[in-house]
């Protein structure tokens, strides 16, 4: 790939690259933890949708040539019903001319939806192996908003007692800011994983699944976000010295 090409279009080994020094550095900061154990699953995810994407971008020729030969099959008989039919000669009534019509019509209907549906099976097939991977890309993105529901950096700005059923929150400011900051980045790697599906694959259903991910982290981003944002006002009066 020439250096300006390489600019152009997302590349596996990078994000999985990427995906795995950030597993690394996750187990580092937070070893035995929730985001670390997920991280390592998400690492498994991406190398199964690195060989999904190779799935997708490979023809089949087997079941190219399949559907060729029955296309084929398919228009010889076809063919052999309609030379039959002008076998009896001349339509005496208009009645047999209407009728031979109909039939010619019936069969060119039938041809055709059969070839839209043979012709369209590859692209079927790789379109519901893509949906399971990115099913899973999706619920990924949940889980990760799982793991940082109940990291409230409010919390240090104005404690408050806990309940019997308050979750634990034992981090500090700046572990509480880098644990944020994880959640955020492992939403971005799997949005990039989930737009591989569509580099090379110009499918409207499984573009359109990959826009609802994108979306979604979006959305998540920015609550994540403005939490480090609310953490970055919290640290100051955290270290203030009481008066």
């Amino acid at each position: 790939m020439t250096e300006v090409g390489r600019y152009r279009q997302l590349s596996e080994d990078q994000i999985n690259q990427t995906l795995r020094r950030l597993r690394d550095r996750i187990a580092e900061r937070f070893p035995d933890s929730g985001l670390g154990r997920l991280s390592r699953e998400l690492v498994l995810i991406s190398e199964e949708a690195s060989a999904c994407v190779a799935y997708l971008r490979r023809p089949h020729w087997g079941l190219r040539i399949a559907v060729g030969v029955v296309i084929a099959a398919m228009v010889t008989v076809i063919i052999m019903a309609g030379m039959s039919m002008r076998l009896p000669g001349r339509v005496d009534r208009l009645s047999e001319l209407v009728q031979m019509l109909e039939a010619a019509i019936n069969d060119v209907v039938f041809l055709g939806v059969a070839m839209f549906f043979l012709l369209t099976i590859e692209g079927r097939l790789k379109r519901r192996k893509a949906l399971h991977s990115l099913h899973q890309l999706r619920s990924i993105v949940h889980i990760v908003d799982m793991h940082q529901l109940t990291k409230d950096p409010e919390r240090l700005m104005s404690p408050r007692e806990n309940t019997p059923s308050s979750p634990e929150r034992p981090m500090s400011a700046p572990d509480l800011g880098r644990y944020l900051d994880y959640c955020s980045e492992l939403l971005a790697l799997t949005s990039k994983i989930a737009a591989l599906f569509v580099q090379q694959f110009n499918d409207p259903v499984v573009l359109s699944t990959v826009n609802e991910v994108e979306t979604l982290v979006t959305g998540l981003s920015g609550k994540i976000w403005q939490k480090i944002t609310l953490l970055d006002r919290a640290a100051p009066a955290a270290v203030a010295p009481s008066r």
